[in-house]
């Protein structure tokens, strides 16, 4: 590890040590890892990694998130978000994130209350303030706390991090929620997320690590890498046929690009 990472890493650990106890904002994505990973390590039971479930989580990641709070020995909770409820979200403005983030702060705010934990922690890293976040607005107002952010660490250097710490899963793709496969201003709903959740985890099957299914109506648009697209080609009808069971009549393969659909509202990505 070089000399600024490691004393990045030294004001983490002194950063979350001060805060005495913590509740992690776990999403079981590597930056959240990393500071679950490294408050366990510091503070001990002080610190619970707590997992947002809803119907825009895939599955998959709700079943690693517990896997990877366990390999840690965190203490780990899951609990339940309404965002599909709230209508603000549901109809799916350029700012949907602000009110997923809204609801899933303000249950952690009870969280930590009930437990008598003082402050809560997410993984947000320094790329991500060049993003289009507007879940970052909701984060300064329950006063949620980014230790990734404030001693300077950037997304390769916590992927570098998390390889020293021997974290598994240091270099896993990004995996937003499902809900941001569905264009701004068409409405989420449950049936379409399970749309979207069962086709990526079909795609999946044919070791396709990184990708997006894109929902426009029945038309699926499957995001891929170079590399990947002669296997979503051989495989073409097999995924057609899948793909029209579960209501995609039409589909149409594509680059990679996350947050792609940032691009096509003109919002800036990064």
């Amino acid at each position: 590890m070089n000399p600024t990472l490691e004393a990045k890493f030294e004001q983490l650990k002194s950063l979350i040590a001060d805060l005495e106890s913590v509740v992690v904002a776990f999403s079981g994505g590597i930056d959240s890892t990393l500071v679950l990973k490294v408050a366990h390590d510091v503070l001990g039971t002080e610190a619970v990694g707590v997992t947002a479930d809803s119907p825009s989580v895939p599955r998959s990641e709700l079943v690693e998130a517990k896997k990877i709070a366990k390999k840690i020995g965190s203490l780990h909770m899951v609990i339940e978000t309404q965002e599909i409820n709230d209508e603000n979200y549901a109809k799916n403005p350029k700012n949907r994130c602000y009110f997923c983030k809204s609801e899933l702060y303000s249950q952690l705010v009870s969280v930590a209350r009930q437990l008598g934990v003082k402050n809560i922690l997410n993984g947000t890293n320094l790329d991500d303030l060049g993003d289009y976040r507007p879940g970052l607005e909701a984060a300064d107002e329950y006063s949620v706390i980014s230790p990734l952010v404030k001693v300077g660490l950037n997304k390769e250097e916590v992927r570098e991090l998390a390889k020293f710490l021997e974290i598994p899963i240091w270099d896993k793709p990004s995996s937003p929620c499902l809900s941001s496969r569905i264009p701004y201003g068409e409405e989420v709903t449950p049936e379409k997320l399970a749309m979207v959740e069962e086709a990526e985890k079909f795609l999946k099957t044919f070791k396709i690590r990184e990708l997006r299914v894109r929902h426009f109506g029945l038309r699926a648009r499957i995001e891929v890498h170079s590399e990947d697209h002669p296997v979503i080609k051989k495989n073409l009808p097999k995924i057609r046929e899948k793909f029209d069971k579960i209501g995609f009549t039409e589909i149409k393969i594509a680059p990679f690009k996350s947050g792609s659909l940032n691009v096509l509202a003109n919002i800036a990505h990064v």
